[in-house]
């Protein structure tokens, strides 16, 4: 029901409220009037007091006060000398008079004052049940669209208004009706205010035309996640401060459940993820496994050809030389698989180890070979690198799959750079080449599995590369980035942590 600060005297009207006074202040006099030779007139005068202070509890103050007057008059009348006259014999009954009145009238005032008080504290009461009430519905409310239903009811229940909540859509630049059935009118301008401000606004300008005039955001712990409108429907005066803080109240209310809600999303989101990396990273194991045994056997077979006594002839030997390099290509396919799923699933142990950078350069050069034939590289690197802890293995393997990536897209004689530096905590290494460059609309993806920086590219790969690169790096707690050069060209740069290299003492000469 709604909150009424008069309940109880609304169980009578004007009219019914001045008899029954009259008739409690006569029935006084007809109850004191036989007892007149047995009771003082101070003892009568407490009579009309308590009939007074009856009054007042039941009817309210302006009832009360009536009977003040009338109890006077009565007393008066019928119990002061000379009787049924308003005219006084003895002048000291003109100061009881006074007392009397002041103290009815003082009297109905306390009185009015503490049964107001009674009042709000049953307002309050009933406040905090509707509040205890709305939190258990909200906190088990499953979608927005059940938080919005919740909430349209209870503003419609305890405050005879209608409301609508406005949520902001996925960049943060515009708020939409969260319920489409809502037909409350509603100022845009306004809503923006209160969500970047975050604070009430209140427009009793627009309240004539028909709009919401209340607009409450919805400020949650971390962010806030919308504004809620509200309009009172037959309510000819202002909203009561009551009111405005049980609205205030409500909002805070859906504020922390639509967050929760967000973050039961994001948890469901995460977890479905988790378990889709983990479902790939097991097929991808399982596959790698079942493929290295027969691939490594073809490899096998097709040098085993080269060595056939007598010789094969040109053609037999270049159709197996070209099985051998499809086996091998296949062979390292299945390989970075495997890694891939290693790395996925967190079974690489890193062997760190305090080394310097340089080292493991030289042996991915030397690695690659034939790959970098056509590509002159040019290695730049700091005088005064410090040693590194890593795992020489793994990022000789991002080295190499960098190297290769820049010699494969960049045409052929144009140098692939290699520089290496310290910046604050970390070495920046970076390889740069002068080929197409990554496309600008796939930079952000060029790191997930299966992605080519050009997917209609004849270049052979899978996709892998740059993927395996990033899962090493930051193994290894370090970061990696791809970016196109202003002048032309790719470039790759990933980071490792310089930490506290021990201290190499000088061998003496």
């Amino acid at each position: 029901m709604p909150f009424d600060t008069s309940a109880n005297e609304k169980h009578y009207s004007g009219f019914l409220r001045i008899a029954l006074t009259v008739a409690a202040c006569a029935a006084t006099t007809a109850l004191a009037t036989p007892l007149l030779g047995y009771l003082d007139l101070a003892n009568i005068v407490m009579l009309f007091l308590l009939t007074v202070l009856i009054v007042a509890v039941k009817l309210g103050r302006n009832a009360a006060i009536l009977a003040s007057v009338i109890s006077v008059l009565c007393f008066d009348i019928f119990f002061v000398p000379p009787r049924f006259s308003l005219a006084v014999s003895n002048i000291q009954y003109l100061i009881t008079f006074a007392v009397m009145l002041v103290t009815a009238l003082t009297t109905t005032h306390f009185t009015s004052i503490l049964r107001q008080r009674a009042q709000e504290a049953v307002q309050r009461e009933q406040q905090t049940q509707a509040l205890y009430q709305l939190a258990k519905q909200l906190a088990g409310a499953l979608t927005v669209e059940q938080v919005v239903e919740i909430t349209n009811r209870f503003v419609h229940s305890q405050l005879s208004a209608s409301s609508v909540v406005l949520l902001p859509s996925a960049d943060r630049k515009s708020l939409d009706v969260a319920c489409t059935q809502a037909n409350l009118p509603i100022e845009t301008h306004l809503v923006h205010v209160s969500f970047e401000s975050g604070k009430f606004v209140r427009s009793d300008e627009v309240r004539g035309m028909g709009y919401a005039s209340l607009y409450f955001p919805l400020k949650a712990p971390m962010r806030i996640r919308g504004v809620l409108a509200v309009a009172f429907d037959e309510q000819p005066g202002e909203p009561s401060d009551e009111s405005l803080s049980l609205l205030d109240a409500l909002a805070s209310l859906i504020a922390v459940a639509l967050e929760r809600l967000h973050y039961v999303d994001v948890a469901q989101d995460s977890e479905v993820k988790m378990l889709t990396e983990r479902l790939r990273s097991s097929i991808l194991s399982a596959l790698s496994h079942d493929l290295r045994t027969p691939l490594t056997a073809m490899v096998g077979l097709a040098d085993s050809l080269f060595l056939v006594k007598p010789a094969l002839p040109p053609t037999a030997l270049e159709t197996a030389q070209a099985l051998h390099e499809q086996a091998e290509r296949l062979a390292a396919l299945v390989g970075n698989l495997l890694d891939m799923a290693r790395l996925n699933a967190g079974e690489v142990t890193l062997r760190r180890e305090w080394q310097p950078l340089e080292e493991v350069v030289g042996a991915s050069i030397k690695l690659l070979g034939n790959a970098l034939a056509e590509h002159p590289v040019k290695v730049m690197l700091d005088n005064e690198l410090p040693l590194l802890e890593f795992d020489a293995v793994l990022i000789e393997r991002v080295l190499c799959n960098l190297l290769e990536n820049a010699a494969k897209y960049a045409p052929a004689q144009t140098p692939i750079e290699l520089h290496a530096k310290q910046t604050d905590s970390v070495v920046e290494v970076a390889v740069l080449d002068q080929g197409p460059g990554f496309p600008a609309h796939r930079r952000d993806e060029l790191f997930n599995m299966f992605v080519r920086g050009q997917s209609e590219s004849g270049k052979p790969g899978t996709g892998l590369g740059l993927a395996i690169c990033k899962a090493i790096v930051e193994a290894h707690g370090g970061t990696i980035a791809a970016d196109n050069r202003p002048e032309g060209g790719a470039q790759v740069c990933f980071t490792l942590p310089v930490g506290n290299p021990p201290s190499i003492e000088e061998e003496p000469a």
